[in-house]
């Protein structure tokens, strides 16, 4: 039973993490299918393979809110170290006898660690490897099913405030006209420990000394 772990939505301001772990029996299903590493993909092809790997494949999601990673960051803990306890979480759910993570920390043994003491069976053969993404079918496809499952969590988070913020990553300039305008509107939606978000209550901040200087 091979399982492969990645991510999606690492890096915006808004929105949640999304974590996945995909199992199969044959990796074979996998690369006759075409999985290839989400970014690789358009949003068409990876719409058609998500409800396929759900199909022939097990699966298990992990959505990590904005407030989840806010309190990690913001405490004694950090975006890696919960990342970490995602993943043990899935492989506590999927159980799987060979496992491939992709890592997103550059200390690859210490985070390594850090999730093996997390999982129950430890038995469970674990590869940490950056980039797997790209060498692994088994991440790729579980990279495929997050990216689709965040992209919908967007998409129910715009069609809520009724406005598209874009895809919620700093660089989008949708993204930014919306953090300048209702950052302390729809405060649920950002990831506050992010640059971004405390450039705006900073600002706000000093506006509000120079209005009563």
């Amino acid at each position: 039973m091979y399982c492969g772990i990645d991510e999606a939505g690492r890096g915006p301001v808004i929105g949640p993490l999304v974590m996945c772990g995909l199992k199969t029996h044959d990796k074979d299903v996998l690369e006759n299918l075409g999985v290839k590493d989400s970014k690789l993909l358009t949003d068409a092809i990876r719409r058609e393979l998500a409800p396929k790997l759900k199909q022939q494949c097990e699966w298990y999601c992990v959505t990590v809110s904005p407030e989840e990673i806010d309190a990690a960051v913001l405490g004694e803990s950090n975006l890696n170290w919960l990342e970490a306890e995602k993943v043990a979480e899935i492989l506590n759910k999927l159980q799987p006898k060979q496992a491939v993570v992709d890592c997103p920390s550059p200390n690859i043994e210490a985070w390594g660690d850090y999730v093996k003491a997390r999982v129950q069976d430890k038995t469970t053969h674990i590869l940490f490897e950056h980039k797997a993404d790209l060498n692994h079918p088994e991440v790729s496809g579980a990279s495929i099913i997050a990216k689709v499952t965040r992209d919908d969590a967007i998409a129910k988070l715009k069609e809520k405030v009724g406005i598209d913020f874009g895809n919620g990553y700093p660089s989008d300039p949708k993204t930014k006209i919306f953090l300048e305008k209702y950052w302390d509107k729809h405060p649920s939606l950002f990831r506050k420990s992010w640059a971004p978000y405390k450039k705006m209550v900073a600002a706000s901040k000093q506006q509000n000394l120079d209005t009563f200087k």
